[in-house]
């Protein structure tokens, strides 16, 4: 197997050292860079596994950097803020974020967290080889090509977290999911991190789905429990 390549954006260079250290350790090959505009030409031109971006960047900012490489790639990315709030998180989320880290933060959890995202990564990739259409009313959801098409006319674009988590609810209609359920199948048993990241990634994916939280079509809120799929099979 080749070695994973880890790119690391952050702007304070004791930050980049450190991560790289423990990455390496862990068997990683690391590139780096200091600002957005040099993140962007680095997912070009060394082809990373995965990214860890920290939010604050001189000139392009992190949120940004990630809405470029959505526009492109579903490269995993995790980002570094050292504003502890939600909305930070929901706004990264929202662009397709696979993880967050608060800083300061402990450089093992993170090191921990990558080698978690890449494991999934790769079981996602194995998953593609395998056929599987999904047919509901009013939705289709194609495994093999990762596309999603509402009312047979419009194709949804989703993060390949996103499509992740609507395959696992959709394969079994009506099945109750736990918070902790739904983070075991899609984010893996090695998650580390807050249960409400489903919450946000449930929220993302009405939107793109169309669907409304009061009257579902397609994901349904089981109060105090977690989430179902209702839509009905075609």
């Amino acid at each position: 197997m080749s070695t994973q390549r880890v790119l690391v954006v952050d702007d304070e260079p004791k930050i980049r050292m450190t991560v790289r250290g423990y990455l390496e350790a862990d068997g990683f090959d690391v590139v780096e860079a200091a600002d957005g505009r040099s993140a962007l030409q680095a997912v070009t031109r060394d082809r990373p596994d995965l990214v860890v971006l920290d939010v604050m960047l001189p000139g392009l900012d992190g949120f940004q950097v990630l809405r470029r490489i959505r526009e492109a790639s579903q490269i995993p990315v995790i980002m570094l803020t050292a504003r502890d709030e939600e909305v930070d998180r929901l706004i990264g989320f929202t662009t397709g974020s696979d993880d967050y880290v608060t800083k300061p933060f402990s450089p093992r959890e993170l090191a921990l967290r990558v080698r978690a995202i890449l494991r999934r990564t790769d079981r996602r990739s194995e998953a593609e080889h395998e056929d599987g259409v999904l047919r509901f009313d009013g939705l289709t959801v194609d495994r093999a090509t990762r596309t999603v098409l509402v009312d047979a006319d419009r194709t949804v674009e989703l993060s390949a977290l996103d499509f992740d988590l609507l395959f696992a609810l959709a394969r079994v209609p009506g099945r109750v999911f736990t918070r902790r359920g739904l983070l075991a199948q899609v984010w893996g048993d090695d998650f580390f991190g807050d249960e409400r990241v489903v919450d946000v990634h449930i929220r993302t994916l009405r939107r793109a789905l169309g669907d409304d939280a009061g009257a579902p079509r397609f994901v349904g809120t089981v109060r105090t429990i977690g989430y179902r799929f209702v839509g009905r099979p075609a």
